[in-house]
């Protein structure tokens, strides 16, 4: 593994094998411990509007820190669900652990635990307490499996059990957040084009995806900004920012310190292989 690279770079999710957890969960990785650790003790992991739940297997627990000063941390159980955020968290990289985890869509903190995305925004959710003795048979299950081929299989059946009879979508609010993962969008007119009030429409946004449609936009804007910069080593910052639906190098500026806690210049000096992975000395 190159120095530097998050142990995430390495196993891209892919998309379900079971079609009914394909309208809920965007893909599903499962990877083995990486050979060494990388160089960097920390990353910033960058926000990118979705939720993940992740299982870490045959090393330490998730641990995060409040800010860079943090020495101690707040660790937490092996299997934790993040939800949707709009900043960066501090996780610890020196003992990188198998993994096996689901990068969720929009309503699948309903279909899978009944709660609402917004209840769990911002937060690092034990697995237990929101499922309860099924999280500890899913470690346990996992633990036992050495293939990650095998630990795939398991973890979406669990996904498959954790199902819940659960009316549809509001299929308004799937393509409104599809939209603005893809462009910049006026919530008012996609709000009055889903023939709701603007606070409900904002309120069913929430319950759906964590944020509200202009947070939310925010992040996909910043997303798609990351994705413009795999490659760059100089790019012309004026330019990048207009073309990213920024108003200008100044307003990039100050997105990228409130969504990433570094410059883009420092972003791009750490050779990230993974977007939303930033190694940290």
């Amino acid at each position: 593994m190159k120095p530097g690279a998050a142990p995430a770079a390495a196993c891209a999710p892919a998309a379900p094998a079971h079609a009914a957890l394909r309208p809920w969960v965007e893909g599903v990785w499962s990877c083995a411990r990486p050979d060494r650790a990388v160089a960097a003790a920390r990353e910033h992991s960058l926000p990118n509007g979705a939720m993940h739940l992740v299982v870490r297997l045959d090393g330490p627990p998730l641990r995060l820190y409040a800010d860079p000063a943090d020495r101690r941390g707040r660790g937490f159980g092996p299997a934790t669900l993040a939800g949707v955020r709009s900043g960066y968290c501090i996780k610890d990289l020196s003992q990188p652990a198998a993994s096996v985890g689901a990068v969720l869509r929009p309503g699948a903190a309903m279909a899978l635990f009944g709660v609402s995305a917004a209840e769990l925004a911002g937060q690092h959710v034990d697995l237990h307490d929101l499922c309860g003795a099924p999280a500890q048979a899913l470690y346990q299950r996992l633990a036992a499996c050495a293939d990650p081929e095998r630990r795939r299989a398991v973890f979406e059946r669990f996904l498959l059990e954790r199902l819940r009879p659960l009316r549809r979508l509001d299929p308004q609010i799937v393509l409104a957040a599809q939209r603005l993962q893809r462009e910049p969008a006026a919530v008012a007119a996609m709000a009055a084009g889903a023939g709701r009030s603007h606070r409900h429409f904002i309120a069913g946004f929430r319950d759906a995806t964590g944020l509200s449609p202009k947070r939310y936009a925010r992040v996909q804007r910043f997303r798609r900004l990351l994705e413009r910069l795999r490659g760059e080593t100089a790019p012309d910052w004026a330019d990048l920012a207009l073309a990213a639906g920024y108003a200008d190098q100044s307003h990039l500026i100050r997105e990228f310190g409130e969504f990433a806690g570094v410059s883009p210049g420092r972003y791009l000096a750490a050779g990230v292989r993974s977007p939303q992975h930033l190694p940290l000395a």
